[in-house]
């Protein structure tokens, strides 16, 4: 009889999900009793299926064509489960060997348990409040969403939602589990009906927990095991898509569980809290990113102010004032002109330099004094634009020094601090992480290696003996120390980073090594999988995790190439727009040419871009991919589509989009 069946649901993710499957693995063999591991792949387009099929042929995968959400995903590998007890696991977690032994063991022991949650850390090994939930009555998520629970994290009353008042290192019966990792008994399952459909995402967790409690069980959290959950991967948990999907979900939990008056009640205040926090997602995303461009815009406008002072007082041809228009309207058009002419110039690409802010301002000042001179009413001095020039490109690279002296400690613009990175692994490995960093071009000094082995002598020095941190060299890849010696080797040689080397230690070590180490200095912590070419980490529960590999430098998302395209996008959709009286009537879809039109123009859509080959998750959907444009007497299938996408956002030039648009351009409302 097969004692677990271990579920996954994989989507673009394959880097952590190779991570995952390792870790089940071992966890496995540990458990010493027959398990069966279902992998469903909703449509992923990195390689997922292929990698699974190539590494871990004992795993039963399930390709889907489409993506049909988690829950569905979840229910086509449980209707063929058959183990005593079924085990949903997210994609983006690493578990301990013992874990399958220790949580089913905890089951045998409880008969009466339905679900059970385990202990949770980010990975940072902080540990994740959503380990143990409440159930979201109105109160709870009124308290959660209007962040009282936030403010009283351990308040019985305010604090339920994440039952903060209860102790993480004690066992509890709680309401709600976390669809990260919730194992649960199949007898259970068979009673109370699977996962909910009608959840795409988010919700099916709070739905199925309180199924079970309904049903007659009782639910657990038990703290006797661990696993490190990425927190935020596949979602990206800070877009406003988040906020609207997840507390969407809750409405839907509100309207099927609550009695009708108090669903909509419920229902108010989740569709409240879901503008007031999409509004804050989206006020706070546009002041990050709006910050400079208004601090630069108000140094300027200083500068600008005091430049017109001092030329009315001493050297302004006819004495007065200028007119109040000059500094309420000529000059913030004057600061458009620069800031823009300077953004499009590179001078706010990173790392910053002071040639391109230089480069765009003057570009800016030419045009500013070009068109001054067919504006009579509007030409007030060519002296105050000139010195107006120069003072934006002091007041810019005086700021941007600032920032970077804050961050850095220099005054380099054009130089980063580098990371100080040591690997914590055998030689072997270590050297491997050393290859994989050096080919990902990696920003970053590599110290050397933390052995966990016997093979060499450590060479840390005692904590207050500094000498060492200038004697390592960067062509050798020496041994600091052995696994005791962590603490002193992070202080000693300034470290920024850990990589720990899965193949020789198991996940049990490394959160043991995150929860051991001191808070300060801080560190952050990845790990490379056996055998794998991906060093994967995550910064804290709300970002998402990141990793180094050889990924192919792609010229379609370089700042240059990416500006150049909006700036196309943008023309053509504008012209598109002005002649599409005369267009609209040779599109076969109509409507779709407009909307099409009127979403590029937005930044919601861009015109060419990749369809069939998964882009960063920064990137906007395309109307139309290159592949629509190959001459081909036979329909392309998904492999060449792929390719030839692959090839053009290597190759990226903004003729490449001019070409697409002029042979589909009948094929622009689709």
């Amino acid at each position: 009889m097969v004692k677990l069946s271990v579920v996954i649901v994989n989507y673009n993710v394959c880097y952590f999900l190779e991570q995952a499957l390792l870790s089940v693995r071992r966890a496995v063999e540990k458990l010493g009793q027959p398990v069966e591991v279902f992998v469903v792949d909703n449509n992923s387009a990195d390689g997922s299926v292929a990698m699974v099929r190539a590494r871990f042929p004992e795993v039963i995968l399930i390709a889907n064509r489409d993506n049909p959400g988690f829950s569905k995903g979840n229910n086509q590998a449980l209707r063929r489960a058959t183990g005593q007890y079924q085990l949903l696991l997210n994609p983006d977690t690493v578990v301990e060997e013992d874990t399958f032994r220790a949580c089913c063991d905890f089951m045998d022991a409880h008969p009466n348990c339905g679900g059970l949650g385990i202990k949770m850390l980010d990975g940072q090994g902080k540990f994740l409040p959503e380990s143990k939930r409440a159930l979201p009555t109105p109160a709870v998520a009124f308290y959660k969403m209007f962040g009282l629970a936030g403010v009283f994290p351990k308040s019985r009353t305010f604090g339920r939602y994440h039952l903060g008042f209860l102790d993480k290192d004690e066992t509890h019966e709680i309401e709600v589990l976390s669809g990260a990792f919730m194992l649960l008994r199949k007898a259970a399952l068979d009673q109370v009906g699977l996962l909910d459909e009608d959840y795409f995402m988010y919700g099916e967790d709070i739905d199925l927990s309180y199924r079970l409690t309904q049903g007659g069980w009782k639910n657990y959290y038990f703290p006797g095991t661990r696993i490190i959950h990425y927190k935020g991967e596949s979602t990206k948990r800070t877009s406003v898509n988040y906020v609207f999907v997840f507390y969407r979900a809750m409405v839907i939990f509100a309207q099927k569980h609550f009695a009708p008056g108090r669903a909509g009640l419920f229902s108010l205040l989740i569709n409240a809290a879901i503008w007031l926090r999409a509004g804050a997602a989206v006020a706070e995303r546009l002041a990050v990113r709006a910050a400079p461009l208004l601090l630069d815009a108000g140094l300027i406008w200083g500068g600008m102010y005091f430049l017109k002072t001092y030329w009315e007082h001493n050297h302004k041809f006819v004495p007065g004032a200028y007119p109040p228009q000059y500094m309420t309207m000529a000059v913030p058009a004057y600061i458009a002109v620069w800031l823009t002419s300077a953004y499009l110039s590179g001078g706010y690409d990173q790392p910053v330099r002071t040639s391109r802010v230089v480069r765009g301002i003057f570009i800016g000042t030419l045009l500013i004094s070009a068109a001054s001179n067919f504006l009579d009413a509007w030409r007030f001095s060519k002296a105050l634009i000139i010195l107006g020039g120069a003072w934006a490109v002091a007041a810019l690279v005086g700021r941007q020094l600032v920032a970077h002296f804050i961050k850095y400690k220099n005054l380099h613009l054009s130089e980063r601090r580098q990371k100080n990175i040591a690997i914590v692994g055998s030689g072997p490995e270590s050297r491997r992480v050393r290859q994989l960093l050096d080919a990902a071009q990696v920003s970053a000094r590599v110290i050397g290696y933390v052995s966990v082995g016997e093979e060499a002598e450590p060479s840390a020095a005692p904590a207050g003996d500094h000498s060492l941190r200038h004697s390592v060299t960067q062509s050798l890849l020496e041994p600091l120390g052995e696994l005791r010696q962590l603490d002193d080797i992070i202080r000693l040689y300034a470290l920024n980073e850990l990589i720990f080397c899965g193949k020789d230690l198991a996940a049990s070590q490394i959160i043991a090594l995150m929860l051991g180490l001191p808070a300060e200095p801080p560190v952050a912590y990845k790990i490379l999988p056996e055998d794998s070419q991906y060093i994967i980490g995550s910064s804290s529960k709300d970002s998402p995790g990141d990793y180094y590999t050889l990924d192919i430098a792609l010229n379609l998302y370089q700042p240059q190439q990416a500006r150049a395209k909006r700036l196309l996008d943008l023309l053509s959709s504008a012209s598109l727009l002005v002649l599409s009286p005369v267009l609209v009537w040779f599109q076969p879809r109509k409507v779709g040419f407009l909307r099409n039109c009127a979403s590029v123009l937005l930044g919601r859509r861009t015109w060419v871009g990749l369809r069939h080959l998964e882009g960063p998750a920064r990137a906007v959907p395309a109307v139309l991919s290159p592949a629509d444009a190959a001459n081909s007497a036979t329909p392309l299938n998904e492999v060449t589509r792929r390719r030839l996408e692959l090839l053009y956002a290597k190759d990226y030039e903004p003729g490449t989009d001019l070409s697409v648009l002029w042979r589909c351009w009948r094929r622009l409302g689709q």
